[in-house]
């Protein structure tokens, strides 16, 4: 393997965040030798994951091989071509639902999963049929293998519309959720699949873990990503204004990507088997009119502006219920784990980061 090939060369903000972690995580000897399949290769998470692990080999002659599920070599090879040339990756091509033969696995990190609120509305049955039917796939896959770890990627939404008096949500809090909503898809999906992995874990002894993410973001999005985050930004960088179709009263807490990657990994090394981990960076608490506001500042540089236009009818756009809801970490970050990165520095990287 080429030293001189670096993990993302097309990309100086991604290859220095996954630096950075491969310098800094405690556990690498943990990783050593092993064989890590990671569903989701070419979004934004798996691939960063992987991505690190890469990282990993060159400057701790870590040794790990990975195995990318990707539905496309063309844009595998555009995601992941410098380590896909250098030999530390090996691209499995087909999805959840249609798994390809693959083995010799010692980790598993489960990333695919729609995304997209617009989506989960107008694609309900297959955002519940991949949260299902492609996790079942991969829990039987991991019970075969014999896995060291699993770590499957869920997400923030399975919390529901929090009490109003509870702003602040640990792993074992749980708001309203309508399951006669269409929107509800994502949300139920996610619950449901939960539950599948701790009863693997308590039936077949499978070694899964939980890693609920809040939305993350940092450079490497796609410049035509459709999350709110990403749609203030290519206003603010177009130069146009921030248009907001709510109030904009919702608040959550927010996670760079970088601070997702080393969470996951101590999940999968230092976690427990059926436990569920809160992903987060507390400080990031904000509501979509404070982040509209504070994109126009910094990616906008004060020339564009934010305002409100409510539409007569907002279901298709999938948002979720006005609601506060944060995430405590104290369960992960008692494994070691630290967010680093803040709400600013965040949408900088972002935009001088975003893949167009």
């Amino acid at each position: 393997m080429s030293e001189t090939i670096l993990e993302c060369s097309r990309n100086p903000l991604i290859q220095e965040d996954v630096e950075k972690i491969a310098e800094s995580f405690p556990y690498i000897d943990d990783l050593k030798g092993t064989t890590v399949f990671v569903t989701g290769g070419t979004g934004l998470i798996g691939s960063q994951f992987i991505l690190s692990l890469c990282a990993m080999n060159r400057l701790k002659d870590a040794g790990v091989h990975i195995i990318a599920l990707a539905r496309s070599e063309e844009k595998a090879r555009r995601v992941l071509g410098d380590v896909i040339d250098r030999g530390d990756v090996e691209i499995a091509l087909g999805d959840v639902i249609n798994l390809p033969e693959v083995g010799g696995i010692d980790y598993i990190v489960h990333a695919a999963s729609p995304t997209g609120s617009k989506f989960f509305v107008e694609k309900p049955v297959e955002t519940i049929e991949t949260a299902l039917t492609g996790t079942k796939a991969i829990l039987e896959l991991a019970k075969r293998e014999k896995v060291k770890a699993m770590v499957y990627l869920s997400s923030l939404e399975v919390y529901g519309t929090p009490r109003a008096e509870q702003e602040w949500m640990g792993e074992s809090d749980f708001g309203y959720l309508d399951p006669a909503q269409v929107r509800s898809s994502y949300s139920e999906g996610k619950r449901m699949v939960e539950c599948m992995c701790v009863s693997y874990a308590a039936e077949y002894g499978v070694p899964v873990r939980i890693a609920r993410l809040s939305q993350t973001f940092g450079p490497g999005v796609d410049y035509n990503d459709g999350r709110v985050f990403m749609d203030f930004a290519r206003c603010a960088m177009e130069g146009r204004d921030v248009i907001m179709h709510t109030e904009g009263r919702t608040l959550r807490t927010y996670l760079y990507t970088a601070d997702a990657i080393t969470g996951i990994l101590y999940i999968m090394t230092k976690g427990d088997n059926g436990q569920p981990y809160n992903i987060t960076n507390e400080d990031t608490g904000i509501t979509i009119r404070q982040m509209a506001e504070m994109v126009c500042e910094t990616v906008g540089h004060g020339k564009v502006s934010a305002r409100v236009e409510l539409p007569d009818d907002v279901s298709g756009f999938g948002y979720n219920p006005e609601m506060v809801i944060r995430l405590k970490t104290e369960k992960l970050e008692g494994l070691g784990w630290k967010a680093t990165v803040g709400f600013p520095e965040m949408f900088e990287r972002l935009a001088a980061g975003v893949e167009r």
